[in-house]
């Protein structure tokens, strides 16, 4: 999967925009997502070429800082150059996520510009985020808003990798005519547009791993079985322990939020520690019901694909989850 962010602030240091995509990429990286960073202003001369950048993405992130109005000259600069040059039939395939943060007035006005943007140019437009910052430090150094843009960034991945269908539009639903004549291109532009052909390959190795996936589900979900006990459980997770490296040290704490237990996995030099308590020193934690948990623990389903779809959700380092699924192997 590949996300692109595209930055259109001016990279000041103050500016709190940087904060909140730096943290959707960093928890997008965690969690094995491929992401372009793009930062307009440090690409004045060579906007006109970003749309070539579409070729491989999935998703796109606009982000901007809204100063006094508006999404601001190279943000503009940048969607006039997706109009002339991009591909729009590649547009049509890829999710756009507009990320807004104002210190002024007029936040919930950018967004709409670019999600209008986004929909005359053919894309998908999803929620992102928006909000208004009057204290930089404040808004930092607070763990909810930490928590809201993690949780915007897991939902970022769901969406783009379950290739979430969107309702039709009216603007997607009429026609817009573009004149084919009166656009002079320069040569370089003359080259790059010769360049813009989709990635048959990449597309159809995406189709068959959803619909991989799809199969997968719709088999987990078609078969009823009793949820084991608690004790089952651990007993479970204890037998399928097996540490592929020794070095490996982690802490699991894993909510049942159905029957408000607590399981709590100490990984420690190729060693498990598994009981039912709480742990403030953990380095992930996740929800789940106890229906889920017994899916995982009889190989019905894998840690990170749970994840993948919603059933459970996590905190912390998100990278764990796949871990999990190596240092323990359950058998269906």
């Amino acid at each position: 999967m590949k996300v692109n962010i595209y930055y259109g602030g001016r990279g000041l240091i103050e500016d709190p925009t940087l904060y909140v995509i730096n943290k959707i990429q960093d928890v997008l990286k965690e969690i094995r997502v491929n992401v372009g960073r793009y930062n307009l202003y440090e690409q004045k001369n060579g906007i006109s070429m970003l749309p070539n950048t579409f070729k491989e993405a999935d998703a796109v992130i606009l982000a901007v800082s809204m100063e006094w109005y508006g999404v601001g000259g190279l943000m503009q600069t940048f969607l006039d150059s997706c109009w002339l040059y991009a591909d729009k039939q590649r547009i049509k395939d890829i999710y756009m996520f507009p990320v807004v943060v104002a210190t002024a007035n007029g936040e919930r006005k950018a967004v709409e510009d670019l999600r209008g943007a986004w929909e005359l140019l053919g894309g998908r437009v999803c929620e992102g985020i928006c909000t208004y910052v009057s204290n930089r430090i404040e808004f930092e150094t607070n763990q909810v808003y930490a928590s809201i843009i993690e949780k915007k960034a897991e939902e970022i991945y769901r969406i783009v990798s379950h290739k979430a269908p969107m309702l039709p539009n009216s603007i997607n639903s009429c026609h817009v005519e573009i004149p084919s004549a009166g656009i002079e291109l320069t040569p370089q532009e003359s080259e790059q547009l010769s360049v813009y052909v989709a990635d048959d390959s990449f597309v159809k190795k995406q189709k068959e791993d959803v619909e991989m996936l799809s199969q997968m589900y719709k088999s987990i979900l078609g078969k009823k079985s009793q949820p084991d006990s608690e004790d089952d459980l651990l007993k479970k997770l204890e037998k399928a322990f097996n540490p592929k490296e020794a070095s490996f040290k982690a802490v699991f704490s894993i909510n049942l939020n159905d029957v408000n237990k607590t399981i709590v996995l100490d990984i420690d030099d190729g060693k498990l520690k598994s009981s039912y308590s709480s742990s403030a020193k953990a380095d992930i934690t996740v929800n789940a019901g106890k229906d889920v948990m017994s899916k995982i623990t009889t190989g019905k389903t894998t840690f990170q694909g749970a994840f993948m779809s919603g059933l459970i959700t996590a905190k912390g380092r998100l990278d764990l989850m796949r871990m999990f699924d190596r240092v323990f192997v359950f058998e269906y």
